[in-house]
Order: structure tokens, then C-alpha cells, then sequence
């Protein structure tokens, strides 16, 4: 293991960048909040990282506190990396990064790569309540958890676990223009940019019922 790069100052500030400020950690971070994931899961969601930098940077996260592994129980066979408390954390950084960033969003480059579940983070923002909610996009499917899973974990790749208690439909520009700030989702579901259903009174509030 690298011994552990510092800034040497006495700042809260660089004390944080210190354990998060290598390129790539946060977006380690950002994956691992959707619960524990194996490296080949990382590696896959992570596009443009190498092998070596991926495995040092989970190396380096886990002596700093920030992420724990362990095997999978039987039948399982593989090891999963997952984030401490500490880790978990990042939550807000992660939110207020995106937040920041959000302008930089204009058209979608050719060398973009995207992931559905990358949307989940921003789209939390604009959710108020508690409860799971499956969305769907062009780019596929993920879902979030208002108010956090059981477990701490905030979103999932893929379908809900169970039935949520709200489905949303919407495409990547009106995923974009709610992280912006450019419209509400109220305002995104009354100008039939988000298609709600359910009958739980989560949809029902989306719906303005």
C-alpha cells in the first residue's frame, strides 16, 4: 500500500482532501451508495479508470476509514466493498459537488459515457417524503430510497426490490434541467415531463393529489 499523501496543514479542509482528494475516490463514493458492490461491478461503472488506480484507491479508502470488505456468504464467492459510516457520510459533499457542477451539464459530449444510476444522486434533491421509488430513463433503470434504506444505502442500479411507492418516468434532459434548478418536479409532472404512477400517497403528493 502507498503511504498516505498529505497537505500537511492544519485545515479541516485540507485534512478532508487529504482522504478524498485522489482522483476518482469520490466517484468510488458515489457508486458505493447504492450499497455493496464487487470490484468488477466498480471497475464496469466506472469507465476510464485503470485496474491498478481502482485497486489502489479501495486500498486507500479502506485505511482511511471510508470502506470495508468482506466476502459474500455462501454460495457466494466473490468480495464486495461497501462504505463505513464515515464513508456514507459524503452523502451531502457528493449532493453539493453535483449541485456545483450542474451548469457544466450542457449537451451530452460523443465521448460522454452515462449511466442511468448516475441521475439518482440529483434526482434525490428534488424528492421531498420517505419511500422507495423506482425510475425509469431512456438510459435504464434505478431506484431511491427517500429518507435512506434500512442499511443506509440511498439508491440501486436496476428495478425496485419490492413494490415502490411511486414509478417516474422521465428522459435525461428533464433529469438534467431538475439538477439545474431550471424547473421543479412539480413543474416537470404538470407539463407531462415526468409521468407518475402508483396510488400510494407518495405518488399521490408527485401528482399533486
Amino acid at each position: 500500500m502507498s503511504p498516505r499523501r498529505s497537505y500537511d496543514q492544519y485545515c479541516s479542509t485540507a485534512r478532508a482532501l487529504d482522504a478524498v482528494g485522489d482522483r476518482w475516490t469520490l466517484l468510488i463514493v458515489r457508486e458505493l451508495l447504492a450499497g455493496p458492490r464487487r470490484y468488477t461491478d466498480l471497475h464496469a461503472d466506472l469507465p476510464g479508470v485503470s485496474t491498478d488506480v481502482l485497486a489502489s484507491r479501495l486500498k486507500d479508502m479502506e485505511r482511511d476509514g471510508l470502506t470495508t470488505r468482506r466476502r459474500l456468504p455462501p454460495p457466494g464467492v466473490a468480495f464486495v466493498y461497501e462504505l463505513t459510516a464515515h464513508g456514507r457520510g459524503l452523502l451531502p459533499v457528493l449532493q453539493a459537488l453535483g449541485d456545483w457542477g450542474a451548469p457544466a451539464l450542457a449537451e451530452r459530449r460523443p465521448t460522454d459515457a452515462v449511466r442511468a444510476h448516475w441521475f439518482a444522486l440529483p434526482l434525490l434533491r428534488s424528492l421531498d417524503g420517505e419511500g422507495l421509488v423506482e425510475v425509469r430513463l431512456d438510459e435504464g433503470e434505478f431506484h431511491l430510497w427517500l429518507g435512506g434504506a434500512a442499511d443506509g444505502q440511498v439508491y440501486g442500479d436496476g428495478a425496485a426490490p419490492g413494490e415502490p411507492d411511486a414509478r417516474l418516468a422521465l428522459d435525461g434532459d428533464t433529469c438534467r434541467a431538475l439538477s439545474q434548478g431550471v424547473l421543479t418536479l412539480h413543474q416537470a409532472v404538470r407539463a407531462g415531463r415526468v409521468e407518475v404512477s402508483g396510488e400510494g400517497r407518495l405518488a399521490k403528493s408527485l401528482r399533486g393529489e
